[in-house]
C-alpha cells in the first residue's frame, strides 16, 4: 500500500514562465564574465530586497544571501569558477511562478569549502536551484549543492560506499535541457501527468511506478546513494532505500504537516520538483553505514525528469545528504575532517 497521499497535481509552463525564464537567462549570463562583481550586480537586480534563500547544510537559512552566502564561498574556494547549466526550465504551481536550473560549478579547488579541504586540482560541485519569481524578481530560493559528491570525488567519504556509480553525471542525452522558448502546453501537461502518476506509485509494494519508466532509464542520484541505469538496475536500489525508512513518503498519510512540494511543474518534455522537505520516514535500517536510530528524518529533495514517447527516460535527483545524516546524529563534515587528518 502506498503511503503517498493525494496532493495537488503538477502545474505547467505559462506565458509568464517564458518572461521569467528570459529574466533568469540574463542573470545566469552574469556568470559568463568570470567576475564576481558582475554576478553581485546582476543579483541586486534579480533578487528582491526581501528575498529568502535556503541552501544545503551547512548553509541552511541564508536569508537574502544567495550571492553572499552561496556564490561568494564558491568563488573563494574555486579559482577560475565557472558555471555550466544543462537544464534551465520553469513553470507554474498553485498560482506561483518558478524557474529552475541544474548543472555544475567547477574550477581549481584552491581553498577550503565549508571545511572540505581543497584538492589543488580541478573539481566539480553539482548544483540545483529553484526560484520563485514575482513581479520580475526572485522572492524565494532553494539551492541544493552536491557536497557529498564532492567529498566522494576527493576520496574523503567516511561512510559506507554506495552500490551505484559515483562521479560527475551528464546532462540530457538530447542536449535540449536549456529552454527559454515557449513550450507546447499539451506536451507539458502530458509530461507532468506522467511524472505525477509515477510519484503517486512510489513506496508501493507492487512497485506500480515501473510502467512509467523506459527500460533504458537512467537515475542520476546524489552522492552516497549513487546513480543507476536501466529499470532493473534502479529498482534494485529503490525498494531497499524505501524500506530503510518506515513510512517513507510525503508523510501525509500519518498526519505529518510541513512536508511537500514548494514547486513542481512541466515545461515541454521536462518536469521539475522541489520539496524543503519533500520526504519523511523513520530510520529502521542502516543508512550509509549509520545504524538504525528509529528517528524520524525529513529530507530536502529535488528532481528534474526528461520524458520521451510517454515514458521517463532520465531523472536527475538531488538530496541534502549532510542534512539527513545530521538528523541521524552524524556530522558528515566532522567525519571529513577526521578522514583528511588520517591521510598520510
Amino acid at each position: 500500500m502506498s503511503v503517498r497521499a493525494p496532493r495537488p497535481p503538477m502545474g505547467i509552463a505559462t506565458k509568464s514562465t517564458v518572461q521569467n525564464k528570459l529574466l533568469y537567462r540574463d542573470f545566469l549570463a552574469s556568470f559568463d564574465t568570470g567576475h564576481f562583481a558582475d554576478v553581485a550586480k546582476a543579483g541586486q537586480i534579480m533578487f528582491s530586497d526581501t528575498s529568502k534563500t535556503n541552501a544545503s547544510h551547512p548553509i541552511n537559512e541564508a536569508g537574502n544571501g544567495y550571492v553572499a552566502d552561496v556564490i561568494a564561498p564558491l568563488v573563494d574556494a574555486f579559482s577560475g569558477l565557472q558555471r555550466q547549466n544543462y537544464i534551465v526550465i520553469g513553470g507554474e504551481y498553485l498560482g506561483t511562478e518558478w524557474v529552475t536550473s541544474t548543472g555544475y560549478f567547477y574550477g581549481h579547488f584552491e581553498n577550503s569549502l565549508f571545511g572540505i579541504p581543497p584538492s589543488g586540482k580541478l573539481a566539480y560541485l553539482r548544483f540545483g536551484e529553484f526560484h520563485k519569481v514575482e513581479d520580475g524578481q526572485i522572492t524565494e530560493s532553494y539551492v541544493f549543492l552536491g557536497f557529498a559528491e564532492l567529498i566522494i570525488a576527493l576520496g574523503l567519504w567516511p561512510l559506507a560506499p554506495s552500490q551505484g556509480y559515483e562521479g560527475v553525471v551528464t546532462g540530457p542525452a538530447t542536449h535540449d535541457g536549456v529552454s527559454y522558448d515557449p513550450s507546447d502546453p499539451s506536451v507539458s501537461r502530458a509530461a507532468a501527468d506522467c511524472v505525477e502518476g509515477m510519484l503517486m506509485q512510489l513506496a508501493s509494494v507492487e512497485q506500480g511506478w515501473k510502467p512509467y519508466w523506459d527500460d533504458r532509464m537512467v537515475w542520476y542520484g546524489p552522492g552516497g546513494l549513487g546513480s543507476y541505469a536501466t529499470l532493473d538496475g534502479f529498482a534494485a536500489f529503490q525498494r531497499p532505500f524505501e524500506e530503510t525508512f518506515e513510512g517513507w513518503g510525503d508523510g501525509k498519510a500519518d498526519g505529518i504537516t510541513g512536508v511537500g512540494s514548494q514547486c513542481k511543474s512541466g515545461d515541454g518534455e521536462y518536469t521539475f520538483l522541489c520539496g524543503w522537505p519533500q520526504l519523511t520516514g523513520v530510520q529502521v535500517k542502516s543508512f550509509l553505514g549509520v545504524p538504525a536510530t528509529n528517528k524520524r528524518v525529513f529530507m530536502r529533495d529535488c528532481d528534474w525528469w526528461r520524458c520521451e514517447n510517454g515514458k521517463i527516460l532520465e531523472n536527475w535527483c538531488m538530496l541534502d545528504i549532510p542534512h539527513v545524516l545530521l538528523q541521524l546524529g552524524y556530522d558528515l563534515f566532522a567525519g571529513v575532517r577526521q578522514a583528511a587528518s588520517d591521510q598520510p
